[in-house]
């Protein structure tokens, strides 16, 4: 089920070339990425010189089977898992996206959000193109047929070089070619692994371990990878000068079991609630988290804190994306469907819950509320990341400002918004010195806490580079 009162992840995207079962790779690979995208999902191979491709609407699970990737025998495929933040929820929207182009075909699978898409869509149409989406991900191989004519790497690079803003992208080719590109900032991540010698692109390292690749190391800022049967081959267009990799995959976004500037994503978000305790102490009887966001912090704050840690509230494991609510007065039962109170490891405690974010606040006031009628003690809560205060123009689905509480109400306002008896955010320099990672003021993108955008995305809107602790 769909938590509405949480940041919806971006997508994922694999990629495998040279294996004789790449369809099926592609699937183990996407079920491990799935967390990134459930809206859609797709894969493309390369049969008998030409691109196929299947793509559905829903869970890898669901889109695919057996028989339908029998089907889809070929040595190098593409796959891709979709949450919209450009382009709505339907079919036609789905990817890999495929085109064909002077008896040539390619396929594109994106992650990120293009912030000049208007205007080279707009260009490109003047041109003589006809769009069939209203993906930003399309106007990139329009882009690329067009600069054919310079050679197959150069249109790469100059296409490369038009695009303004977060991209992660696999390409696959009818030649038989899987090409990784990442944005010269390096927001969105792509790694590289290698499995029996054959090389797999893929969004995060946790879908390697499912099917037993060798994570190899991450795609640098503006690097372009092009995999073939002659090998592997980089290119390196012009790098941005530091990079802004989107600190929300530590925080949220990737599975715990990834890893990123060779840190475990599990470890960190741990070492922000270490950090959180440091920063924010109180006295409770124990520490929980609302599962399963921020759960991995909750562990070490209460590691940190030497308060105990429960799980104070179970999940309910078997609730579908969607569900019948039939009638207004049953307006909470989404919330409670999904989690349930432990009542009598509750009644009469006062607790710490741990959260990972707070984006619109409306699950965690209910939750709260409900929390109350149990007739607990007091509530307190920690966040393990600053507030969100400015929107997210580079992927991620809070793409305004009224939709951030705490762009609206002040900390104090929003504990009394949300029934708390206290409330305290993870600061910044917190959040970035407890990554572990080496000079991370200049390695991270921080937008949505302080307003300072590395990429412009529109003049009108871009907003001045503010002080948040």
């Amino acid at each position: 089920m769909i938590d509405y009162d949480k940041p919806r992840e971006a997508c994922g995207i694999f990629g495998i070339c040279g294996h004789p079962e790449a369809a099926p790779i592609t699937y183990f690979g996407l079920y491990a990425l799935q967390h990134r995208g459930q809206e859609s999902a797709g894969i493309s191979v390369v049969k008998d010189g030409t691109i196929v491709g299947h793509k559905g609407m829903g869970l890898v699970s669901d889109v695919f089977d057996m028989d339908l990737l029998k089907l889809l025998a070929g040595g190098c495929a593409v796959g891709h898992v979709r949450y919209s933040t450009t382009g709505s929820s339907v079919l036609t929207n789905a990817q890999p996206f495929m085109v064909r182009h002077r008896n040539k075909s390619y396929a594109v699978a994106h992650n990120g959000n293009i912030v000049n898409a208007h205007v080279l869509k707009n260009e490109l149409e003047e041109a003589g193109s006809i769009f069939q989406t209203t993906m930003d991900s399309e106007i990139f191989l329009h882009l690329f047929v067009k600069n054919l004519s310079l050679g197959f790497e150069q249109a790469l690079v100059e296409t490369v070089s038009r695009l303004q803003g977060a991209f992660s992208i696999v390409m696959l080719t009818s030649r038989g070619e899987v090409i990784g590109i990442k944005d010269p900032y390096g927001f969105r991540p792509l790694c590289l692994g290698k499995l029996n010698g054959n090389y797999v692109l893929a969004s995060e390292t946790c879908a390697f371990d499912l099917v037993e690749a060798e994570f190899v190391r991450e795609l640098d800022p503006g690097e372009i990878v092009i995999i073939s049967a002659d090998g592997i081959k980089s290119i390196q267009t012009p790098h941005a000068g530091h990079s802004a990799f989107c600190i929300f995959e530590f925080i949220y976004f990737a599975r715990p079991d990834s890893i990123f500037f060779d840190q475990n994503v599990y470890l960190t978000r741990k070492a922000h609630g270490r950090r959180l305790a440091e920063e924010a102490p109180v006295d409770a009887d124990f520490v929980m988290p609302f599962p399963d966001s921020g759960t991995y912090a909750a562990i070490g704050y209460s590691e940190a804190s030497g308060i105990p840690f429960e799980m104070g509230m179970i999940r309910n494991h078997y609730v579908g994306r969607t569900f019948i609510q039939p009638t207004q007065s049953m307006r909470d039962f989404g919330v409670r469907i999904k989690l349930n109170p432990v009542h009598k490891l509750l009644k009469g405690k006062d607790i710490i819950i741990i959260e990972d974010s707070i984006i619109r606040g409306t699950t965690i006031k209910t939750r709260v509320k409900a929390l109350r009628q149990l007739g607990i003690g007091k509530v307190h809560m920690r966040v393990a990341g600053p507030p969100h205060r400015f929107p997210c123009h580079y992927g991620i689905d809070f793409s305004t400002r009224g939709e951030l509480i705490a762009a609206k109400k002040t900390v104090e306002e929003l504990k009394d918004y949300l029934g708390l008896d206290s409330l305290h955010y993870l600061s910044i320099p917190g959040l970035l010195e407890s990554t572990g990672v080496e000079h991370p003021e200049s390695n991270f993108c921080k937008a949505c806490f302080d307003g300072c955008y590395p990429v412009a995305f529109d003049d009108s809107l871009t907003k001045e580079c503010l002080e948040i602790g």
